[in-house]
C-alpha cells in the first residue's frame, strides 16, 4: 500500500516483550485497518502491530510503537524519528531512491476502485485517493482527475459526499468497507496491479537492522507463521508468502 513531510509523531508505547539489546521504534500511520489501526484501548493494533511484535521478537529486538501522519512519515524516517516504517507501504523504485527497504512481508496488493453506482467512468471521472500513495499516482497517470485527501477515511467520505465519482485504494481496506456498507458502496471497474509488495522501510544507512528483520521475515515465511497472520487479517484468499 503507500506515502510521505512535517511530523506528528505520537502515542509511543513498548511492545509487549523486552528481550534485549538495542530499542527500535517501529513508525506507523495507525490509521490503515487490517494493516494498522488505534484500537479502543488507544494501543497500534492490526496484521502489522501483530507482525512487527513477532519480528522484534525474533530478531532479539525491543520495540516501541510511534504513530506519524501518513504524508510525512518518510521524511520523518530520514530525520530519526523512528527507525522503521511498517505500514502498508508498497515497495517502489521511487520510495527506494529516498530510504531502503526489507524483503516484502506481503505480495503486492490490488488496488480497486469503489463508487455509490456501478455506472461511474473510472477512467474519465474524479477518483479520490490518499496522499503519496501509489494509487493517487497512477490516478494522475491515467487521465482521471485525481483529488487527494490526507487520509484515507477522508477519501470514503470524499465518495459518499460526491466530492469524488470513486475512491482507489488497497483492495484489502475497501473490501471490508463494500462488505459492511449494505450495498451503499460496490467495487467499479477492474482491479490495478500497482506496486511491488509490501516492505518495512529502513534509513539507507541501517543496514545490520535490514539484515535482522530480512532474517525475522525470513524465518516467518519458511515455517508458515507469515501465511497463518497474514490469512487472520486478510482473508483465507488473501495472497500471502
Amino acid at each position: 500500500m503507500k506515502k510521505i513531510l512535517l511530523a506528528t509523531a505520537a502515542l509511543a508505547f513498548s511492545a509487549s516483550f523486552a528481550i534485549g539489546g538495542e530499542t527500535i521504534r517501529m513508525g506507523t500511520e495507525g490509521a490503515y485497518p487490517p494493516y494498522n489501526f488505534i484500537n479502543d484501548a488507544g494501543e497500534v493494533d492490526g496484521f502489522e502491530r501483530e507482525l512487527g511484535d513477532e519480528l522484534c521478537k525474533r530478531a532479539n529486538l525491543t520495540c516501541t510503537w510511534v504513530t506519524n501522519d501518513w504524508d510525512s512519515i518518510i521524511p520523518n524516517l530520514v530525520s530519526g524519528n523512528y527507525d522503521t516504517i511498517i505500514a502498508g507501504m508498497s515497495i517502489t523504485p521511487e520510495r527506494d531512491e529516498v530510504i531502503d527497504f526489507t524483503q516484502p512481508y506481503l505480495p503486492p496488493d490490488p488496488s480497486a476502485y469503489m463508487a455509490l453506482s456501478k455506472d461511474v467512468d473510472v477512467k474519465n471521472g474524479v477518483i479520490a485517493a490518499q496522499t503519496g500513495t501509489i494509487q493517487a499516482n497512477y490516478v494522475a497517470q491515467s487521465g482521471a482527475t485525481v483529488v487527494e485527501f490526507a487520509t484515507a477515511d477522508e477519501t470514503v467520505a470524499a465518495v459518499k459526499n460526491g466530492e469524488a465519482d470513486a475512491v482507489l485504494a488497497d483492495k484489502s481496506y475497501l473490501a471490508p468497507i463494500v462488505a459492511e456498507s449494505n450495498g451503499e458502496f460496490v467495487f467499479v471497474g477492474d482491479d490495478v496491479a500497482i506496486g511491488g509488495g509490501v516492505g518495512m522501510g529502513l534509513r539507507e544507512s541501517d543496514t545490520e537492522l535490514k539484515e535482522k528483520f530480512n532474517a525475522a521475515i525470513s524465518s516467518m515465511k519458511e515455517d508458515g507463521s507469515l501465511r497463518k497472520l497474514t490469512k487472520k487479517w486478510f482473508g483465507e484468499d488473501a495472497n500471502s508468502f
